[in-house]
């Protein structure tokens, strides 16, 4: 197996994490992974905002629901990414959107969002993905500009655990050919 497939197969949604700083090195090379994502017409509309500060954090964790299981994660891991997209960009011609799904923000941002958490685990860093928050509480916190949205959070740490891989789907229950 290839390395980038152990990768793609080690990585999991991590959300305890060891008390140990991320070297700026590690995280601009997670965020250099983001950079190099692919997007529509190479329109780049992602943001991401580092927070290191704990107040920052603290009020941040304020827009989650202490019900979500990564609520913790927030404030415990030592870096947390909030990122943003700028809209009217991605999908985006002749002021309109030619497509039946509009702005494509979202999918710009999950390819840099999943560049970012492979890189994170191939540094040996672990990440969650967390999507359930007040993202327009998030965005008065961080100063968000017009014309642009939080999408997702992503705190950044060492994991203090590795637990075993999710039950995945059979490729023959999602995978069709010539038809669905």
């Amino acid at each position: 197996m290839s390395e980038l497939m152990d990768t793609i197969l080690g990585r999991r949604s991590i959300r305890r994490y060891q008390e140990k700083a991320v070297p700026d090195e590690i995280l601009n090379k997670l965020l250099e992974a983001a950079r190099w994502a692919p997007s529509w017409a190479n329109t780049q509309c992602w943001h991401f905002v580092v927070v290191k500060d704990d107040e920052i954090k603290r009020k941040i964790q304020g827009s989650v629901s202490p019900r979500n299981p990564s609520s913790l994660a927030i404030v415990n891991a030592p870096v947390l990414l909030v990122v943003c997209a700028q809209l009217k960009k991605s999908g985006y011609y002749n002021g309109e959107y030619p497509t039946k799904f509009g702005d494509w923000f979202m999918y710009d941002l999950g390819l840099a969002t999943q560049n970012l958490c492979l890189a994170a685990h191939d540094s040996g860093l672990a990440t969650v993905i967390v999507g359930l928050f007040d993202q327009d509480k998030v965005g008065e916190i961080i100063k968000l500009p017009a014309e642009h949205e939080v999408l997702v959070l992503i705190p950044v740490g060492y994991p203090d655990h590795e637990p075993s891989p999710p039950k995945r789907r059979e490729l023959q229950e999602f995978v069709h050919y010539d038809s669905f």
